[in-house]
């Protein structure tokens, strides 16, 4: 089974997060397949702070990943704030 989530790689109280493909039988930050973006909630006031493939996410999505409530979240704002404009 393929997911997509998050992984965890900032510092102490600094965090950061890489969006990637993972088989689910995987550690949160183990092997992966593919990152394809990232969220950093230190920076949220920043222009930059979400970055996502979306062809990478269909592509992957066609092929029946599941995806998790944090990431499903992340993808929602991502499109209302930088899809729209």
């Amino acid at each position: 089974m393929i997911r997509i989530r998050l992984k965890r790689v900032g510092t102490k109280n600094k965090p950061f997060f890489q969006i990637i493909i993972i088989d689910k039988r995987n550690s949160n930050n183990g092997k992966f397949i593919e990152r394809i973006g990232y969220f950093n909630p230190i920076n949220k006031y920043n222009y930059n702070y979400i970055n996502l493939c979306e062809k990478r996410i269909k592509y992957w999505k066609n092929l029946g990943a599941n995806i998790s409530y944090r990431v499903k979240k992340i993808i929602k704002i991502f499109k209302k704030n930088y899809i729209n404009k």
